[in-house]
């Protein structure tokens, strides 16, 4: 994407990966740009459909709100742009969030609707993240606006001890089960 003195602003968001193609879509090597990489991602080192929606979610909230993924809003703050938008979500002020610069001459509804597609496709569970053909439905006011819980999910991952065969066999793998809670304060 280039904007109107045709610069680059927008191009591949950091999901290059490293791939040996004798053994399929296996990833040999984490790539990427920190931000747009989905936590399973992170952890895996195995990309997939749902990281690749994770990174279009972060770049729809960089779009609404002029941000970087990884500036710090606040410099007493280390929250990312996503945990910044989803804290906005959760105090009804999502609005607060659109980029200052567009000097509130936006469509209000286009915007949240923006912004919302964003937070889901960025959703910490990548179950619960839409296919892309889902969010842009919803985008073209095709599909209702998701409901998303009002505190961003807490992604937790347990590794699972893999059964005695296998690891004597040396072919075995832990798993990793994923699964998203809600923090009380």
């Amino acid at each position: 994407m280039l904007d109107s003195g045709f610069n680059m602003k927008l191009g591949d968001f950091g999901l290059a990966r490293l791939m040996d193609h004798e053994l399929g879509p296996q990833t040999t090597g984490l790539a990427g740009t920190l931000g747009y990489l989905a936590p399973e991602y992170v952890l895996t080192g195995k990309a997939s459909k749902e990281s690749d929606v994770y990174s279009f979610g972060v770049v729809a909230l960089e779009i609404a709100s002029g941000r970087k993924a990884m500036d710090s809003v606040d410099p007493n703050s280390d929250l990312g742009l996503v945990q910044w938008v989803w804290g906005l979500l959760g105090k009804g002020e999502l609005l607060l969030g659109v980029d200052p610069r567009l000097k509130k001459d936006f469509d209000s509804k286009q915007v949240e609707c923006l912004m919302m597609v964003g937070l889901w496709c960025a959703h910490p569970d990548r179950s619960l993240r839409p296919s892309i053909r889902q969010a842009l439905q919803v985008l073209k006011f095709e599909a209702a606006v998701p409901n998303l819980p009002m505190k961003m999910p807490v992604p937790m991952y347990y590794y699972t001890e893999p059964d005695a065969p296998e690891v004597s066999s040396g072919s075995g793998g832990g798993s990793i089960t994923y699964t998203s809670i809600d923090l009380v304060r």
